[in-house]
């Protein structure tokens, strides 16, 4: 096991990420156990921690107890970096060679900014957006704002048993003054040495760090140990309950699981399931609004048989108690002969304007009742296209 990194002695700047996980975590430590075995000198060294803002309480208290020790011991620099706001701003939250605690979160947060305000979840299908968002184009700004226009080699934290990442990483990687290192994956180390260096090294499990409303342990592999994690952690569960349910709330389709959704994988009836369903009731209890929805699903313009991006417009109506709003849309609708839908158990009221034909395009308008953070949020030229796609409502 050499110079993996290969960095620092030519004075060619060194990028470390650390998610805070079992790979990227593995790595950081041996590599500290002997810094010039490995190529590395830590004087050209910057430790990247870029914050989503709903990591799971443990991932923060391994990695403030046994690498942040570590970190000061050596003089690492940690910068911690979220981003500021929609647009690609960047605030460095921390930055040390003597950090004493994990950022929980910046000024702006996937759940909180992105999720939650547009009413949607993470999806399975295409690019890992939210990654990209709160990961990926803030890193990427960090070091251009550290580095320039210099050469610089990047330590990602793919172990052996994720080469295709790799190679997606470095098929993906757009700047020519960047190398990407892939240490782990030179070392033959796959998920589960990495795990066990770390027991050795610490006597604890360390858990998988994700955010705790992503959408992939069903296609990791990793379902039950979620639920899990969630009934560990109820308080935490009821936020991400809420966050779905107001998501299908606004597009029945929008589940976290894909056909699957996060509140079917708890039982009523399950004593150890109650305290999840309890705090998730309790985040109901907050304000609700009425919302209402326009939604477009046109062709593609390259394939006028597959469905093109969807459009929607948002519109929060009114704010107030979730039985009030639910009884007046129920009333208004019933005298206008609209179709109503209502869930007794939680609250919502959901009133069909138009539903979606079977073919392509489509057009749905609803209005539905749902706890009050979704924003208002309708795309560029919207009413432009829902006028063209007016004869889809008759």
């Amino acid at each position: 096991m050499s110079a993996a990194p290969r960095a620092g002695r030519d004075g060619v700047p060194l990028v470390i990420n650390w998610g805070l996980g079992v790979d990227s975590t593995a790595f950081l430590v041996k590599m500290l156990e002997d810094p010039a075995a490995h190529g590395v000198n830590l004087a050209h060294t910057m430790v990247i921690h870029q914050i989503t803002g709903s990591e799971w309480p443990k991932t923060y208290a391994h990695a403030e107890e046994y690498v942040l020790p570590l970190l000061r011991e050596n003089r690492v620099r940690l910068v911690q970096v979220a981003r500021a706001s929609c647009a690609l701003e960047i605030a460095v939250m921390d930055d040390s060679r003597e950090p004493e605690r994990i950022v929980r979160r910046g000024p702006w947060s996937l759940e909180e900014d992105e999720y939650e305000a547009n009413g949607t979840v993470p999806q399975q299908g295409g690019i890992r957006l939210c990654s990209l968002h709160a990961k990926g184009e803030v890193g990427d700004a960090l070091i251009a704002q550290e580095i320039g226009d210099r050469p610089f080699r990047q330590v990602m934290g793919f172990n052996a048993d994720e080469v295709p990442r790799s190679l997606r990483d470095r098929g993906a990687s757009k700047n020519p003054l960047r190398q990407g290192l892939y240490p782990l994956i030179e070392w033959g180390w796959g998920r589960e040495r990495c795990e066990a260096y770390l027991y050795e090294r610490f006597g604890v499990r360390w858990e998988k760090s994700y955010c705790t409303f992503c959408c992939f342990p069903i296609s990791m592999g990793a379902m039950a140990a979620h639920l899990d994690r969630m009934r560990a952690h109820p308080d935490i569960a009821g936020r991400v309950l809420r966050l779905e349910y107001t998501s299908v709330s606004l597009n029945p389709k929008a589940k976290l699981f894909g056909r699957h959704s996060l509140l079917e994988k708890f039982d009523p009836s399950r004593p150890a399931d109650r305290p999840v369903l309890a705090a998730f009731e309790e985040e109901l209890a907050g304000p609700w609004a009425l919302y209402h929805v326009r939604r477009i699903l046109p062709v593609a313009k390259a394939d006028p048989a597959r469905r093109g991006r969807a459009l929607r417009s948002v519109e929060r109506v009114d704010v107030g108690r979730a039985a009030v709003l639910g009884r007046r849309l129920r009333s208004v609708s019933e005298r206008h002969g609209v179709p109503v839908e209502v869930d007794e158990r939680y609250g919502r009221v959901r009133a069909w304007v138009h539903r979606r034909g079977e073919g392509l395009p489509a057009v749905e308008e609803l209005m539905v009742t749902a706890p009050y953070q979704v924003r208002d949020k309708q795309v560029p030229h919207f009413e432009r296209e829902w006028a063209a796609h007016r004869r889809f409502r008759s």
